[in-house]
């Protein structure tokens, strides 16, 4: 069997783990993970399944593609569009039994005057997606095909940031207008979690928070499970004579008589250049740096003063449960909603 370069293993587990985590925060609150960008580039087939048979119903992705891709038959789950009816006719949503998220005044009369049932995104001052907040129309409070609302907050990673506090307010204000009372209300992302419950309302979304990240928020450090590790197989070990150049562009020069392992795994795989002569990778108890510029298709490690038995064929780690994707975002300066979307698909995902 021919083993891939690099491998993204998938924790099932620890990825219900956090599911479950947030469906503890309040008696009888909606979780529905945001799946969008194939579920954050860990499968959006295989992780919806997964959810649906921990009795998850509720899902939100980006666009009408990424909806019709999961192929949703049951009519007890629904599939939410975030990205609106992006000039598609009503009927593609309601044929394939998906909910478009309505972001402007225009699409609102669309659907207002047709019997789809249908979500309302309202700005509430992140100035993105969504009917700003001050020009929502009046008729839309009677309608009676709206199953949720729905608002995003521009600052839920900044627990003191006064924003928050300004949007849901903005948020309370429009909810008490509506005269449908099972309409469900959305305003939280994992971050918004953290809040405090009166950011909950009958929803949750989390997206980052179920696949392991934190964005740095101690709260969700105490409780969200690693989710993910990536592994690449080292290609080839070789020595490398001392004022001898690794790499492109000279950007490292051996000082001294040095061995080296060369990784299969480079920035089409999603490893940022800007980790080159600087990152970390992992085998057993053994740290290795970067060396040189990181390529395409490999990177380069120093494998010369650590005690190990490092062969061709071994696996090394660059994200495991310890060094996260947390740790390896801050490494790249970046988020970790970054890293795990950036993978590229070479990389094969196993399920363990």
């Amino acid at each position: 069997m021919i083993k891939s370069s690099s491998i993204l293993e998938v924790n099932k587990k620890n990825l219900i783990k956090n599911y479950n985590f947030f469906k503890k925060l309040k008696k009888d609150i909606i979780v529905a993970p945001t799946i969008k960008a194939n579920a954050y580039g860990l499968g959006v087939k295989k992780i919806f399944n997964l959810l649906v048979k921990n009795k998850c119903k509720h899902f939100f992705v980006a666009t009408l593609e990424e909806g019709l891709e999961i192929n949703n038959k049951n009519k007890n789950i629904y599939i939410y569009i975030l990205n609106g009816l992006q000039n598609y006719k009503i009927e593609k949503f309601s044929d394939n039994n998906l909910i478009p998220i309505i972001n402007s005044i225009s699409e609102l009369k669309k659907v207002y005057k047709s019997n789809i049932v249908y979500g309302l995104h309202i700005d509430t001052g992140i100035n993105r997606l969504g009917i700003d907040h001050k020009n929502l129309p009046k008729f839309v409070f009677k309608s009676k095909n709206i199953k949720t609302v729905i608002s995003h907050l521009a600052s839920a990673d900044e627990k003191k940031n006064e924003y928050n506090k300004i949007q849901i307010q903005r948020f309370r204000e429009l909810r008490n207008n509506f005269k449908n009372k099972k309409i469900i209300f959305s305003l939280s992302n994992s971050n918004g979690t953290t809040l405090g419950k009166s950011y909950l309302f009958n929803m949750i979304r989390p997206g980052i928070g179920l696949y392991g990240g934190n964005n740095n928020n101690k709260n969700l450090k105490r409780n969200i499970k690693s989710v993910v590790k990536l592994i690449a197989k080292v290609i080839q070990i070789k020595k490398i004579n001392a004022n001898e150049y690794i790499g492109y562009n000279q950007t490292f020069k051996t000082n001294k008589d040095i061995k080296i392992a060369i990784i299969g795994i480079g920035y089409a795989d999603g490893i940022p250049r800007r980790l080159s002569n600087k990152g970390t990778v992992f085998y057993k108890n053994n740290t290795f740096k970067v060396i040189g510029r990181i390529s395409m298709d490999s990177l380069t490690i120093d494998i010369s003063k650590n005690k190990h038995n490092l062969k061709v064929g071994n696996y090394i780690e660059l994200i495991n449960y310890k060094f996260d994707i947390e740790k390896f975002a801050n490494e790249c300066g970046t988020i970790s909603n970054e890293v795990i979307t950036s993978i590229g698909s070479r990389v094969k995902i196993e399920y363990v």
